[in-house]
């Protein structure tokens, strides 16, 4: 008998949408991914890129506080055992997520730790071949398996990611740690252009490293960073060192110089990569039209469709702007709620 709904996915899209196929009836079944070394170092564990943040202040219904009783009465004691202690400021990604997941379990959702690496969306019921080596057949399918920041892979990088270096100005831009401190940004494209305006607005300065001598970002955004007074374009360079200590975190960065310069150290207290997204589009092998950029397309206006009558897609999978949690979960609302629908027009 095939599922009603397979969710591929375990970011905010894919649990909004397990939450409301599930008060639907749907009984959805969740593939949230392996826990492997190759998703660790990937960036796809269980729980989506949120789970690798540390404060969440601009998720609503979270303002500051301390939550630890209610996360307590929320969740299972062995969940709360191996999560880390709360900060008593507000809710931390690992807890939104874990929340998130528990209201999805609540109403039935089930849960499969494993994940799907390739599928067959040219018959139906479509069929989904997972990592335990079984075929799951579904009526309806949600992917939601996000994308992934691109990071230069700098052993100091990865030392001190969510202790001063981000892939999100504005998830993180506005936290105390940053305000009114020096900061960089790496790229030369208009996300990262973005990203330096963006974080002109709490920063003391912002240094936007780029490896030539002329932005690859539009003429318009080009021109912005260079009339901003805060934002200093350093042209030529390229990270050689991520700089810092267990107390404080990011400290600086040391560039070296493309045009034979000597290298440079900054002094700085956030390192903000602006360098692109790698959409978890790969398992899809052509099954789902995709856009240049390798995110699912939707092809209908103020809908999840997608290339395949069925097949719908949630979160930032397919949204290569927002790139938020609230709009991820706003789209994975919106997913069941497409696959509901269409389920009921078919009969099914």
């Amino acid at each position: 008998m095939p599922e009603k709904v397979i969710i591929i996915g375990s970011g905010p899209a894919a649990w909004t949408a397990a939450i409301y196929a599930a008060r639907a009836e749907l009984q959805p079944l969740v593939f949230q991914g392996a826990i492997t070394e190759e998703n660790r170092q990937a960036g796809t564990l269980p729980l989506g890129q949120l789970a690798l943040t540390t404060e969440v202040e601009n998720y609503p219904g979270f303002p500051a506080g301390d939550v630890e009783t209610y996360l307590e009465s929320a969740l299972p004691t062995d969940v709360r055992m191996m999560m880390p202690p709360h900060t008593k400021h507000g809710v931390s990604g690992p807890e939104l997520m874990e929340l998130m997941r528990q209201q999805a379990t609540n109403f039935g959702t089930r849960v499969i730790t494993e994940d799907i690496f390739s599928v067959d969306f040219k018959t139906h019921p479509f069929r989904l071949h997972a990592s335990d080596r079984q075929t799951y057949e579904a009526l309806a399918v949600i992917v939601a398996t996000g994308a992934r920041a691109n990071y230069l892979g700098l052993p100091s990088e990865q030392k001190f990611k969510n202790h001063g270096v981000s892939a999100c100005a504005v998830c993180d831009g506005a936290l105390p740690r940053f305000r009114n401190k020096p900061l960089a940004v790496i790229g030369g494209g208009d996300s990262a252009v973005e990203e330096a305006g963006y974080l002109s607005k709490f920063a003391g300065k912002v240094y936007l490293v780029h490896r030539r001598d002329q932005l690859r970002a539009s003429k318009i955004m080009a021109e912005r960073a260079r009339e901003n007074p805060k934002i200093d374009i350093q042209w030529n360079r390229t990270v050689k060192e991520v700089l810092g200590n267990d107390r404080e975190g990011v400290t600086g960065v040391c560039l070296a110089s493309t045009v034979g310069e000597p290298d440079l150290e900054l002094p700085i207290a956030g390192f903000f990569l602006g360098i692109g997204h790698t959409p978890n589009t790969a398992f899809l092998q052509g099954q789902l039209e995709l856009t240049h950029e390798k995110y699912i397309k939707w092809t209908t206006p103020q809908r999840t469709y997608t290339s395949v009558e069925g097949v719908f897609a949630a979160g930032d999978v397919a949204d290569s702007y927002y790139r938020q949690a609230i709009t991820a979960a706003g789209t994975g609302c919106m997913a069941a709620l497409d696959a509901e629908r269409w389920l009921a027009a078919k009969g099914l």
